[in-house]
């Protein structure tokens, strides 16, 4: 018998989205990242060193154009499989009102929809 692809059903669309990004530890600690996906509710980001899951830290995200910082906390990671490189997925904590308009405002336009960042077609309002 033959099994159908997995497929992941997710609440919330993900987009491929490459940024630079700085993670800060609550210890102060701090490490260079690079954000490869991005949604209203978390990232997906590579780091060079593992960040344990469960670890809260503050995510700095840098596309050229805007910055936004926010808080995370990380809740998979994947080993980069011998290369070094380890990947994490980063759950968003509570965000403020501009942190919501610049994750809306990247949302929109990876999703071919610039200039739609109001109300009822907010990205991050769909939280649950």
């Amino acid at each position: 018998m033959v099994q159908a692809p997995y497929a992941v059903k997710r609440a919330n669309p993900r987009f491929s989205f490459f940024a630079d990004a700085e993670v800060t530890l609550r210890d102060g600690t701090r490490a260079v990242a690079q954000l490869a996906e991005l949604s209203s509710r978390g990232c997906y980001i590579d780091t060079l060193e593992p960040i344990p899951i469960h670890t809260k830290l503050r995510l700095k995200i840098c596309d050229g154009t805007r910055t936004c910082e926010l808080p995370g906390k990380v809740i998979y990671m994947h080993s980069g499989g011998g290369l070094g490189i380890f990947g994490m997925g980063v759950l968003f904590g509570d965000l403020g009102a501009e942190q919501h308009f610049a994750i809306d405002a990247w949302l929109h336009r990876l999703a071919g929809q610039p200039g739609k960042n109001s109300g009822k077609h907010s990205f991050t309002q769909i939280r649950g």
